[in-house]
């Protein structure tokens, strides 16, 4: 079985690339930039959610099953830039060619990845592959929708039809698993303005576990697991997790009932 890999990330404006844009005083702190992309996206779109080339990748957080093991980590440090953080995701694509697991990853994740990784000159020709260096690639591939090496589970869940999405936390929390801890997207930008980029990490590293066990229920429901197989998967996770003495992960424990 090729290796899984559940990811998510977590932005911010870019606060230098906006003042270029939008030929801004560099003076200006980085909560008046964001504020002024905010004002001109609404004239435009009556929302402030800016466009993806806009976005700051600041946290990507991964679950790894690979093997006998279960692996849940954020990329490089808090300290890393948002190159680096970026270079490393493909990376292990380059090292694993993994089944690739989001929710929301095609309309949101991957296409900031995709951006970022233009503005920072990052190279990812395995992921980029559709089938010039490796002839399978051309019929299941990370970047067509309708491929299986990039599993946008709200996208299929949803037939395709954007009407039919559904959150990741509602769904986790229907299921019985946590669902989101200690913050939500809304909530990132200002907790990034606070200095809380450890608790922006932390709540990425959450939705990633909530999006692989979210796989873990759709393999059952697709018959790749049976009861028992989707049983001893669903108790690595937690066992996983119990070892940890990180508090968010006590609380994500905390809150599986």
């Amino acid at each position: 079985m090729a290796p899984v890999l559940a990811f998510d990330i977590e932005t911010a404006p870019d606060c230098d690339g906006l003042r270029r844009l939008y030929d801004l005083d560099p003076a200006l702190s980085d909560k008046d930039v964001a504020e002024i992309a905010f004002q001109r996206r609404r004239t435009t779109a009556n929302h402030d959610f800016l466009q993806l080339h806009q976005h700051r990748v600041i946290a990507i957080a991964c679950v790894l099953r690979e093997g006998d093991g279960l692996r849940v980590w954020s990329l490089g440090t808090p300290e890393d830039s948002e190159g680096e953080l970026i270079r490393r995701f493909f990376d292990g694509v380059e090292k694993y060619t993994p089944q690739l697991v989001s929710w929301n990853g095609g309309g949101f994740d991957l296409p900031v990845l995709h951006y970022r990784s233009l503005v920072h000159g990052i190279s990812a020709p395995r992921y980029w592959d559709q089938g010039e260096d490796e002839r399978d690639f051309k019929w299941n591939n990370y970047i067509s929708r309708y491929h299986a090496r990039h599993l946008d589970l709200m996208d299929l869940l949803a037939l395709y039809q954007p009407r039919n999405n559904v959150p990741l936390d509602e769904m986790a929390k229907l299921i019985g698993f946590p669902g989101k801890l200690g913050m939500d997207g809304s909530q990132v930008w200002d907790a990034y303005l606070g200095g809380k980029l450890h608790e922006i990490r932390s709540y990425c590293e959450t939705d990633a576990a909530n999006t692989y066990l979210l796989y873990l229920r759709f393999q059952l429901l697709r018959g790749v697991f049976d009861a028992a197989q989707y049983e001893r998967e669903i108790a690595l996770v937690r066992a996983t997790l119990s070892k940890s003495a990180e508090t968010h992960w006590r609380e994500f424990i905390e809150a599986w009932k």
